[in-house]
């Protein structure tokens, strides 16, 4: 079995494959502090309350936007499951043509999430993945990474609103019933709501503005925690799909072991 980690700079996200079937997945907080063993014991808990023994995981992979854990998150793969994990290189180990300026800058997952995107549709694509920030990847029709754009998330744009202004407490995020609200918490709603839906179908149009001069109508995949709230509503996004960077994991896992295994040609005398 394959454990699989994407790790956020709030949340993360595990599953557990066997071949290309997602058996279970959960969402925990990103803790930067704890340790190797505190990290160690909560996988194994995870793993046992679903019936899982930790001995068949033979192998992990990582993807992280927060290299502090890195380490940790290593250590835990050696020490307590025997696995020497990959951790995720975008330059390294996704095999997707990068086309921008500063190929070293991109996050990891961005990339992973491209791969899974491409996959599945075999044509150009976006995918608008919904965390602590918002990103919008783009994909060409031959399956290179050609940019994108990053937002505030929605999470931390509400939280930026309910800190800085004294009387607005913390609303539920949620789509309101009505664009006019008629207290506090449905004006609040609906600004947040529709004024974020806007952000995300403002940045849409403009990238399908410029694709449309090279390329053929791309398809629009959301994933991220928030992706079932916002995607709905949005005039371009068609799909969605929680799941999409653990299924990136795993197809980059699958494709570096296949290059490990492949046999080398024979010296030229």
């Amino acid at each position: 079995m394959l454990l699989t980690l994407d790790v956020g700079n709030t949340n993360t996200v595990l599953g557990v494959f066997s071949g290309p079937e997602l058996l279970t997945h959960w969402r925990v907080t990103t803790q930067r502090a704890q340790t190797v063993d505190e990290y160690g014991v909560l996988f194994l808990n995870l793993l046992a309350m679903r019936g899982l023994d930790a001995r068949a995981i033979d192998g992990i992979v990582i993807s992280s936007v927060v290299p502090p854990l890195d380490a940790t998150l290593r250590t835990v793969a050696e020490q307590y499951f025997g696995c020497k994990p990959l951790l995720v290189d975008p330059l390294a180990h996704c095999g997707m043509p990068l086309r921008i300026d500063t190929p070293s800058e991109v996050g990891a997952d961005r990339i992973v999430n491209c791969v899974a995107a491409y996959a599945r549709f075999r044509r150009a694509c976006i995918v608008v993945d919904f965390g602590t920030a918002t990103t919008f990847d783009v994909v060409s029709e031959a399956g290179e990474f050609l940019g994108g754009a990053i937002a505030p998330g929605f999470g931390i744009s509400a939280e930026a609103l309910f800190a800085r202004a004294a009387r607005l407490g913390r609303v539920e995020l949620k789509r309101p019933s009505r664009a006019i609200g008629t207290n506090t918490m449905t004006n609040l709603q609906s600004g947040m709501f529709f004024g974020y839906l806007g952000l995300v179908d403002g940045v849409l149009s403009r990238i399908l503005a410029e694709l449309a001069e090279t390329h053929a109508e791309p398809a629009i995949l959301a994933t991220g925690g928030l992706a079932g709230l916002i995607a709905p509503e949005s005039r371009f996004i068609t799909e969605v799909d929680e799941m999409l960077t653990l299924k990136g994991l795993r197809l980059v896992f699958e494709r570096q072991g296949a290059a490990r295994e492949a046999p080398m040609a024979a010296p030229d005398h």
